[in-house]
């Protein structure tokens, strides 16, 4: 099997138990936090796993400092990427984490969960006194694999809603926009 028949499966959203959330920035009063999406490694490893038993590697260089970074080296198929790593404060900055940070990165050049980098910008209340968010995003319908997601018209607003906040502000551009969307879906009306 190649991997261009594979990088559809590897490319795939992961069921959302398997993505969590951190916090990336806080307002100044801590009273919200911009939260981003994320998988661990062992999760990755299972991609990986799944789709290509066997037909991956991971090799890495570590390098002991503050914070404590690594190099990591993913050949799936025959294809290698390569990517660094680095630990995150306090406990969590081990050489460990900066391995299993450089195989999510590596991971990331096949495909695997780079659709976490798309989603758009969660602003979330958070709870300084348990430092975490008082309730976690959710994930849009199109970041989930099939079997989660929404079926009907629900599906189809908020799909609508995650555009409309990427559309651009300016009259102009926007009835732009609208005039290319309108005969892309004039067309499909045509064909169907």
């Amino acid at each position: 099997m190649s991997y261009q028949q594979l990088r559809e499966q590897l490319a795939a959203p992961f069921p959302s138990q398997r993505v969590s959330w951190k916090p990336q920035a806080f307002s100044r009063d801590r009273s919200s936090a911009l939260m981003v999406a994320f998988v661990d490694a062992r999760t990755v490893m299972e991609r990986l796993d799944a789709v290509c038993p066997g037909d991956w590697t991971f090799d890495v260089k570590l390098f002991p400092g503050t914070p404590p970074t690594a190099r990591g080296r993913l050949t799936v198929l025959g294809l290698t990427r390569s990517d660094v790593g680095e630990a995150g404060e306090g406990e969590a900055g081990t050489l460990k984490a900066a391995a299993s940070d450089a195989l999510k990165r590596c991971a990331v050049h096949f495909g695997v969960g780079r659709y976490l980098y798309d989603l758009p910008r969660a602003w979330v209340a958070w709870d300084e006194a348990r430092r975490a968010p008082v309730e976690p995003p959710k994930l849009p319908d199109w970041a989930l694999p099939e079997d989660e997601r929404v079926t009907g018209a629900s599906h189809v607003i908020g799909a609508l809603d995650a555009l409309r906040a990427g559309l651009p502000q300016d009259v102009a551009r926007l009835r732009e926009v609208y005039r290319h969307v309108k005969a892309a879906l004039d067309a499909a009306a045509r064909t169907s």
